[in-house]
C-alpha cells in the first residue's frame, strides 16, 4: 500500500475539519501511522480553513504536507492555493457547485462532483463534504470504505450517520 498525504481546504465551516479528521480515524483503525494537521483563519466560520492527513504505514517524519498526492478542495481560493502543492499524477477532487474553475495543470487527474447539489437532494448542503470524502477513498484506496463509514459511525453524530453513509456512497459514484 502506498503512503497518501492530502490536503482538504474550503471555507470554515463547510466540513473541511471533519472530512481529514473522520479519514485519520478510519486510517488509525486499519493499523496506519496517522497525521491530522488542522489549520484555520483567525475568523472561523467563512474564513479559510484547511487540513493535511497523512496515511502511511512508514514513520512520519513531519506532519507538515508540502506535496500532496491528493487534494480535496470546496472553493476557488482554496484550488488556487494548494493546486502547486500537488504532485505529479496528484488527485485534485472538487465541488463543481462552489470551484468555477478547474485546475490550469495537465498532469492531474481531476474529479469534478457538484457536491452542494448531490448533498442537497440527499437532505441537507452540509454533507457535500462527506461526498467529496467518499470520492476520495474510492479513488485513493487508502482505507476501505468499510472502515470509513465505521470511523463516521463511532466519531460522528449517531443522527447524522445515515445520511453521511450515503453522501460517501454517492460520492464514490463519481470515480
Amino acid at each position: 500500500m502506498a503512503s497518501q498525504q492530502i490536503i482538504f481546504a474550503g471555507f470554515g465551516g463547510q466540513g473541511i475539519l471533519s472530512m481529514g479528521k473522520f479519514l485519520a480515524y478510519a486510517g488509525m483503525d486499519a493499523n496506519l501511522n496517522v497525521s491530522w494537521l488542522p489549520s484555520y483563519g483567525p475568523e472561523m466560520r467563512g474564513g479559510t480553513a484547511n487540513c493535511s492527513v497523512i496515511l502511511t504505514e512508514d514513520a512520519i517524519g513531519s506532519p507538515i504536507v508540502t506535496m500532496a498526492n491528493s487534494i480535496v478542495v470546496m472553493n476557488r481560493p482554496s484550488l488556487e492555493k494548494f493546486e502547486d502543492k500537488l504532485e505529479p499524477n496528484g488527485v485534485v477532487i472538487l465541488d463543481s457547485d462552489l470551484v468555477d474553475v478547474m485546475p490550469k495543470r495537465k498532469d492531474v487527474k481531476v474529479i469534478a462532483i457538484p457536491a452542494q447539489s448531490v448533498a442537497e437532494k440527499i437532505g441537507s448542503k452540509k454533507i457535500a463534504n462527506m461526498v467529496l470524502l467518499g470520492a476520495l477513498v474510492k479513488q485513493t484506496n487508502i482505507v476501505s470504505m468499510d472502515l470509513l463509514l465505521s470511523a463516521l459511525k463511532a466519531h460522528g453524530k449517531e443522527k447524522f450517520f445515515e445520511s453521511n453513509k450515503e453522501a460517501v456512497l454517492k460520492g464514490t459514484e463519481y470515480v
